[in-house]
């Protein structure tokens, strides 16, 4: 009788646990979803750490294909704080997938329809979406590694053997039948066999708890998979057939999960029953045994763990496009589905998707653009804006533009390069390497033409040579396989190129000692400078001043440079 009241409330003291797990559980899910409906329309509100931006782009290492941005291009367009602007995805294939997108150019128009029809469908319907977004907040982040590092580690790890626990598990039989019959021997050889089995469980559970983390995402992934699939959005079938054939595939894998993890759905700490069994596993290296059981299937499926991430950070990257042209349309802000069939660039109202207030420009051309304007005017800004606009055309199905029409591009740039104190190399250097790249993209065999920025070409040398070598440079990135888009100072190059180059500037005002920008394009060359002017604004001294324009007054005239 005593041991039927005993496990009797013990029964009822882990059922209330239980139960007060579920409610907490469901507390924490409505007060999600009710913040998933007040912030929609908003922009995203995230914290990034350095070490976040080292795991994001783990999908993308991991899935290098030609024709992507590559780094240079990348960093000139400024594109992480792009990326963070966009990013309201919640879990870590989300996140990943969602950088892979952009800096993958889609391979045809009708990938970026399918894509586009899936984000139409989460802007106009509510309920799927955020009941997806619950699921995707249980599969959650794998912290400050990426999954695909985490599952290179699995495979450090071998073939482990469950024999040893199994002889001692099976020990434990014998030593139960004791209480029965010799109460005090039965308790003494229960608890050498729990201290025995506890002592080395912590050794092995410290070597392999980094395993267990990426094995604990495999299993939610596959968990949401299956719950995802269930929703049966009519609006993605390619990615409803994936989840299901992952599923099945991964579906023997996951025999014991519940053991191996605290909590196979959620990455906060436990609750008071996830304690209990975890003194559980500890006498008996349940989670070790299925542990090795779980590593050995997804060694054999490994291809079909990844056919799950990419199903589902592609899903939730079309989500987090879908918040983010609702944030766009909650502040009254223009964005267009581009038309990428054309054979020339052409964009109304065109604007860059990080400045709070842009001034928008049109432009329409069917030749390179060479673009001259006095310092802080916006020469720079724009390429950036073009070069972003044809981005996001190929890889969003969006362009932050009234109209956007073009072919779709392969897009280069260099524009913010450095000295790379690294290898030791000059600026110059860096910069017709920079170039290099360029011109040996475009002599690729290729039916996409090469779409390429240049600010300030050779800024890094002499102004003889550096005339003379970017004349011949953007004159050969001319042709039917390449539009150029390039910005200087050096007036010269607008009548040597005008015969291969539409000639575009920005202009300044002077208005109360003060130089205004009003970072309109206008056609034709610039004719102000600035760069002594803004000498005088900014306080040096009058003798500098008129110097320096004495002496840029008489090389104009003479053709000669004189101290003055």
């Amino acid at each position: 009788m005593e041991y039927v009241i005993f496990w009797v409330a013990m029964g009822l003291f882990l059922a209330f646990l239980a139960l007060q797990s579920v409610l907490a559980d469901k507390k924490a899910i409505k007060l999600f979803e009710k913040k998933l409906y007040e912030n929609y329309g908003k922009r995203p509100d995230k914290e990034y750490k350095v070490e976040r931006f080292a795991r994001i782009p783990g999908y993308y290492e991991h899935h290098r294909q030609p024709g992507q941005l590559d780094d240079i291009t990348w960093d000139d367009l400024s594109m992480d704080q792009v990326f963070m602007r966009l990013n309201y995805t919640i879990s870590s294939s989300g996140e990943e997938v969602l950088y892979h997108m952009l800096r993958t150019p889609a391979q045809s128009s009708e990938d970026l329809e399918y894509f586009d029809s899936i984000v139409t469908y989460f802007m106009e319907q509510d309920r799927p979406r955020v009941e997806f977004q619950k699921l995707m907040r249980n599969l959650g982040s794998t912290g400050k590694f990426s999954l695909y590092d985490y599952l290179e580690y699995l495979y450090t790890l071998g073939d482990r053997s469950n024999t040893r626990d199994t002889v001692v598990n099976l020990l434990y039989i014998p030593a139960a039948l004791l209480l029965f019959m010799k109460l005090p021997l039965g308790l003494a050889a229960l608890a050498i066999l729990m201290v025995y089995n506890i002592v080395t469980y912590m050794g092995v559970k410290r070597e392999i708890e980094p395993y267990i983390t990426s094995l604990a995402y495999i299993t939610r992934l596959l968990n949401v998979a299956q719950e995802t699939a269930g929703l049966k959005m009519p609006v993605c079938p390619r990615e409803n057939e994936n989840l299901l054939r992952g599923s099945a595939a991964l579906k023997k894998s996951q025999r014991g999960a519940f053991w191996v993890f605290s909590k196979a759905g959620n990455t906060t700490g436990g609750s008071p029953l996830d304690i209990l069994l975890d003194y559980v596993r500890m006498a008996f290296h349940v989670d070790l045994i299925f542990f090795n059981r779980m590593l050995r299937e997804i060694g054999i499926h490994s291809g079909e763990v990844d056919q799950l991430i990419t199903a589902l950070g592609y899903l939730e990257s079309a989500v987090s496009i879908a918040l983010y042209r609702a944030s766009l349309e909650a502040e009254g802000t223009a964005w267009c589905r581009p038309d990428l069939r054309g054979n020339s660039l052409c964009a109304e109202q065109l604007y860059h998707p990080l400045i709070e207030h842009p001034v928008k420009n049109s432009i329409s051309v069917e030749r390179g653009v060479l673009l001259t304007g006095s310092n802080a005017s916006g020469k720079s800004t724009f390429l950036k804006t073009v070069a972003l606009g044809a981005l996001m055309a190929q890889t969003l199905n969006m362009v932050l533009a009234d109209r956007y029409s073009a072919p779709m591009y392969r897009i280069y740039s260099s524009m913010s390069l450095r000295d790379d104190l690294e290898s030791g190399e000059s600026y110059y250097i860096v910069e017709i390497k920079s170039l290099k790249r360029i011109l040996d993209a475009m002599r690729e065999d290729s039916d996409r033409p090469v779409l390429c920025f240049v600010d300030e070409v050779l800024r890094g040398t002499n102004t003889v040579e550096r005339i003379a070598a970017a004349t011949q440079i953007l004159l050969s990135l001319t042709g039917e396989n390449i539009l150029c888009f390039a910005a200087t100072h050096d007036i010269e190059l607008t009548e040597l190129l005008s015969g291969q180059y539409d000639n575009y500037h920005f202009e300044e005002e002077i208005r109360d000692g003060d130089i205004l920008f009003n970072y309109t394009l206008r056609v034709g060359k610039a004719n102000s400078r600035n760069a002594i002017r803004l000498l005088e604004i900014m306080g040096y001294d009058s003798s500098i001043i008129q110097s320096a324009q004495r002496q840029a007054e008489n090389f104009l005239e003479q053709g000669i440079w004189k101290l003055s």
